[in-house]
């Protein structure tokens, strides 16, 4: 089973996990673990650290993080370095993309991460009346 830590700058990664598990249900080898304003980049991957010797044992590993490029993906991008096969990365953390990863813990890195890619791109929609494509019958029964 694929573990995975969702990450990010505050308290984010706690909420988002907390409402993936109010929908999916309670998931199994997965840490929210957050980066505190008084924290560094070293005090982050030390958390990623811990989380990782917690969820032993652990074949692959995939990191979901809020920003690219952010403190919390600069420390994974660190840890994913140190084994590129077996961990992963994916940045732009939404909830369509949490609640699909955790549907598909049981599949490889190499597949989940394309899959979670589009799964988050297709979350991202807007609700558009005007064009009369049905949407609106998503709003009154």
């Amino acid at each position: 089973m694929l573990a995975i830590i969702v990450t990010s700058h505050g308290e984010f990664a706690r909420g988002i996990l907390q409402s993936a598990e109010m929908i999916f249900g309670k998931a199994q080898k997965v840490v929210a673990v957050t980066l505190a304003a008084n924290e560094s980049v070293e005090d982050l991957a030390n958390h990623y650290q811990a989380a990782i010797a917690d969820m032993q044992p652990v074949s692959e590993l995939l990191f979901l993080v809020d920003l690219w490029g952010g403190s919390p993906f600069n420390a994974a991008s660190r840890v994913v370095a140190q084994q590129p096969d077996k961990y992963g990365l994916v940045a732009g953390l939404n909830l369509p993309m949490l609640i699909e990863a955790l549907s598909i813990q049981n599949q490889t890195l190499a597949e989940v991460i394309p899959h979670l890619e589009r799964a988050a791109q297709g979350g991202i929609r807007h609700l558009d009346l005007q064009a009369g494509a049905g949407e609106d019958d998503l709003l009154w029964p």
